[in-house]
């Protein structure tokens, strides 16, 4: 099965920067969308970005102009570039692919990582 595994979130001051990694592993020929969502306690989960094949990424009006997702498909990875973070950016962070090929015929949808705390002090 395929797995997500994110890195990269930590304590960080309002005004810096974090760079977060999601790593796909197992059996991957492709996939399609793959974005980042966060989730700040007593909020819903919410979508921060999102890269699909042949497409411009998409982003939450929150973020738009600070952050920047972008994909290695050599080596099924997602990343987030969030710059000029805010204290309100304080959440977990998730990894989110909603469709992977592993066989010719074979697909795992809606796979989710464990996620990664973000932590922006004022």
């Amino acid at each position: 099965q395929v797995q997500l595994v994110e890195s990269g979130g930590g304590l960080v001051q309002a005004g810096g920067s974090l760079r977060l990694s999601c790593a796909a592993s197992g059996r991957i020929i492709s996939s399609k969308g793959m974005g980042w969502y966060r989730q700040a306690p007593g909020k819903q989960r919410e979508l921060v970005a999102l890269i699909r094949r042949g497409a411009d990424p998409s982003y939450a009006d929150s973020v738009k102009g600070r952050f920047t997702i972008s994909r290695d498909n050599a080596k099924n990875t997602v990343y987030l570039q969030m710059n000029s973070l805010k204290p309100e950016d304080t959440a977990v962070y998730y990894c989110h692919a909603d469709e992977i090929r592993t066989g010719i015929f074979e697909y795992e949808y809606d796979k989710w990582g464990q996620g990664t705390q973000v932590t922006v002090s004022a």
